[in-house]
């Protein structure tokens, strides 16, 4: 049974015109690094993010300045914006005014209850959604006592709290997520959350780390919950650029076909029977193909006995012999070209 079968029903949200939840295709999300304030740089990386595949992008809101720039970032780009905001409701009521398409808050961490229902009033009126992001690090101090430690069910808690907090003023109009940097942590607070509500969930792996640790991380986690039916938005958290947290999520849901974008690059490890730069040539592979938005599977196998035959699924491949190569299409044999004329030939039969 895959993943797409087992899928969990939760209610559908908006944020700005992507649907989130409710079976709808699973959507890729990533933050700005810039400096909000910076309105010219915030745009280029979201526009860079944008052509990248990125379909929601977060923003930091730490102050007022930051906020009163949102308007003006929110009119230059296509995706929807999301004010990431802590404790102060003067920030979300600003973000709200400048037209953002959701709000990342916790209710409870707003202070008074008038000041959330101002918020909750205000984003109610505009059709904005909320996402309660629960974090391991973050938890608020009595959860700490009571469980000893940031477990799981105290993630589930504290986010049950805002929960309530938003229900009882009326609104419903939420997803929630429940971070932390350790895996099986996370994969067990959003386990034991999805048996008791069916609100759409925004997964990741918080603080994951460099790419070399933190890919390894996310692909572990959400790809453990994705299989489960787990997940309604995706971000892939890595201390890298924000295309490459765009990349690695689309990599992962591909890799359970929940989603298709791109070239999906399929090679051999190499062995004694290789006899050509297997591993540079499939670094020109990825590199010449980054950019292109077909859903096909390209194979370079570096053996020319077995390469068509073991990778006869893919749409087009190339496999190397000593000095030459072939290029095949679903396994049938095209033509044979010189070792150096590979990638070339292979551009030619793709139509790049």
């Amino acid at each position: 049974m895959t993943s797409r079968e087992v899928r969990k029903k939760t209610r559908t949200i908006y944020v700005g015109k992507v649907p989130v939840g409710g079976g709808n295709p699973i959507v890729v999300q990533s933050m700005t690094k810039t400096d909000t304030a910076d309105v010219k740089s915030t745009i280029k990386q979201i526009k860079s993010l944008d052509a990248s595949g990125c379909e929601i992008i977060r923003l930091a809101v730490p102050d007022m300045n930051a906020a009163k720039t949102l308007g003006k970032i929110k009119k230059s780009i296509r995706i929807p914006l999301i004010a990431d905001i802590h404790f102060d409701w003067r920030l979300a009521l600003e973000a709200i005014k400048q037209g953002v398409d959701g709000l990342r808050i916790n209710p409870g961490n707003i202070g008074a209850r008038w000041k959330i229902k101002d918020v909750v009033n205000a984003a109610g009126e505009r059709g904005i959604s909320i996402r309660i992001g629960v974090n391991a690090g973050s938890l608020e101090k009595e959860l700490l006592r009571k469980y000893g430690h940031p477990k799981p069910e105290a993630l589930v808690e504290s986010a049950e709290r805002h929960i309530q907090i938003l229900e009882e003023l009326k609104f419903t109009n939420m997803k929630v997520s429940l971070k932390a940097s350790e895996v099986l942590k996370t994969v067990e607070a959003y386990r034991l959350f999805s048996e008791r509500y069916d609100y759409p969930l925004h997964i990741g792996i918080s603080e994951a780390g460099p790419p070399s640790r933190g890919i390894i991380k996310s692909s572990v986690g959400l790809g453990i919950l994705l299989s489960e039916g787990i997940g309604d938005t995706i971000r892939v958290s890595l201390t890298a650029e924000p295309e490459e947290e765009v990349r690695v999520a689309y990599e992962i849901l591909k890799s359970l076909r929940l989603r298709k974008k791109g070239v999906d690059i399929i090679s051999c490890p190499t062995c004694g029977r290789c006899r050509i730069d297997l591993k540079g040539l499939a670094a020109k592979v990825e590199y010449k193909f980054r950019d292109l938005d077909k859903p096909i599977t390209i194979a370079v196998m570096g053996c020319v006995v077995n390469g068509p035959g073991e990778a006869r699924e893919a749409d087009f491949g190339i496999a190397g012999g000593k000095g030459r190569g072939i290029i095949f299409k679903k396994g049938k044999i095209l033509r044979t070209v010189k070792e150096d004329e590979l990638l070339d030939a292979l551009l030619e039969e793709i139509e790049v």
